[in-house]
């Protein structure tokens, strides 16, 4: 039976050994955790969540969406796993984080053609192997990728939002709805905290004002050539969002469109919203407030919502360093390096943003690497697949600009229009081709 090795046990890599072992193909799934842990994860659970609990869209003519339906096409089970343990969240996937990663786990650890060894590796295999080591590679197994690739890694601070617990919600003043909700107020997927604009404004200049923590814990990052504040531009913190302008929050997480308050029967002026984090809906994480801010001061500002002001934190926000390779000089579009045939890589290490551009990066990391073992054409999907075009941008951008990238229509080909179409209709189209491409390309290979 051919083998392979697998390192990391996180979204890509539990997708990527599963693809293999559904070809018959013995996996060695290495996962550092709980004996190494990160400055992130809270549990030695495989697939472990550690921002959101948004898979994002579920809209058929959405970016995510038509990720998620390639995906389905291409029978992912990381995928089947989120939809088994989802929570309400309006039109987005959103999961329960324990029970998404317990299933995984069981999934994995049931399949008799994986191995799940809780080890460090230190060095890449000079066999078959996939590095889906995610974000927090370890010290020593990033050394060995550079010494691999004579290129240096990139890198930049990502940041998570706290999670407050249900019962110290005053939903005297918080309301439950979902944007444009056409029903019943109560019935609502999201709890909403509305600001008045005075509430708003005192509110902007407390986070601006606040202390942060500092960056001590990445001091090599930085002595490596990181610039100190280089945040990805699609997780930035709070505070970092209202540096921009007192009206920024208002026009990004906290903007009130699609919401009206039934106390008051009108829109508020901003709005934070939260999500259910947990089967229990005991949980809720308060949606976009990314933060780096010391432990004592979120506590005294996010009081400051309304509806929060005796909010019990089941978790703070903070921030951790992601590192990513230069893909756009290392991979293939097939996810394969360019010095090995036999050596891939997937998930956010690649550049690849969001949990289901991880999955669907360790799913197709998974499908070439079988193939290879099996002395079969590796497959590039096309560039009007949203997958085709997450792998195309990571490893085709300019270096210069590169940083990670999310499923979304601008990376896709144009489309030929005779005339303007609103936003509705322009997703129906690209979602509409990217099927009939993928499922074109599909039926002469015989992958699925």
């Amino acid at each position: 039976m051919n083998s392979i090795t697998i390192i990391g046990g996180g979204l890509a890599g539990s997708e990527a050994a599963w693809q293999l072992a559904q070809q018959n193909i013995h996996v060695k799934l290495y996962e550092m955790r709980p004996l190494n842990p990160t400055g992130a994860h809270l549990t030695g659970d495989l697939a472990e969540l550690v921002c959101s609990n948004s898979l994002g869209s579920n809209l058929p003519d959405r970016a995510s969406g038509v990720l998620k339906n390639e995906l389905r096409l291409l029978n992912s089970m990381l995928l089947e796993c989120a939809e088994a343990t989802a929570l309400p969240a309006g039109a987005a996937l959103a999961v329960d984080r324990e029970a998404f990663a317990k299933l995984v786990t069981e999934k994995i650890n049931a399949h008799p053609n994986i191995q799940v060894i809780r080890e460090e590796v230190k060095d890449i295999p000079a066999s078959p192997v996939i590095v889906a080591s995610g974000p927090l590679t370890s010290d020593s197994l990033s050394k060995s990728i550079a010494a691999l690739s004579g290129q240096e890694h990139l890198f930049f601070f990502d940041a998570i939002a706290p999670i407050v617990r249900a019962e110290s919600i005053n939903m005297e003043i918080a309301f439950r709805a979902s944007r444009y909700d056409k029903g019943d107020q109560d019935e609502g997927d999201y709890i909403n905290c509305p600001f008045t604009k005075e509430q708003y404004y005192d509110f902007v200049h407390a986070l601006k004002d606040a202390e942060r923590i500092e960056l001590r814990s990445f001091e090599d990052a930085i002595r490596s050539g990181v610039k100190a504040g280089q945040f990805f531009e699609g997780c930035l913190p709070v505070e970092i969002i209202a540096e921009r302008g007192e009206d920024s929050l208002a026009f990004g997480p906290m903007r009130p469109i699609g919401l009206k308050d039934p106390k008051t029967n009108r829109r508020p002026y901003a709005v934070a919203q939260l999500r259910q984090d947990n089967l229990a809906a005991s949980l809720y994480n308060i949606v976009g407030f990314q933060t780096n801010l010391k432990f004592p001061e979120q506590r005294k500002v996010l009081r400051m919502i309304p509806g929060l002001e005796n909010a019990e934190f089941e978790r703070y926000g903070q921030m951790h360093r992601n590192t990513f390779i230069a893909s756009p000089k290392l991979l293939r579009p097939t996810l394969q390096h360019i010095t090995r045939d036999d050596l891939f890589f997937a998930g956010q290490i690649t550049g690849v943003e969001g949990y289901m551009g991880n999955i669907a990066t360790g799913l197709l990391a998974g499908i070439n690497a079988a193939r290879l073992l099996k002395e079969e054409p590796l497959l590039t999907l096309p560039a009007d697949t949203m997958l085709g075009a997450l792998c195309h941008y990571v490893t085709h951008a300019d270096l210069k600009d590169f940083q990670p990238m999310k499923a979304n229509f601008g990376i896709l080909p144009e489309l030929t229009l005779d005339k303007k179409l609103g936003k509705r209709e322009r997703g129906q189209l690209y979602a509409q081709r990217a099927e009939t491409s993928l499922k074109e390309y599909l039926s002469p290979v015989g992958a699925r």
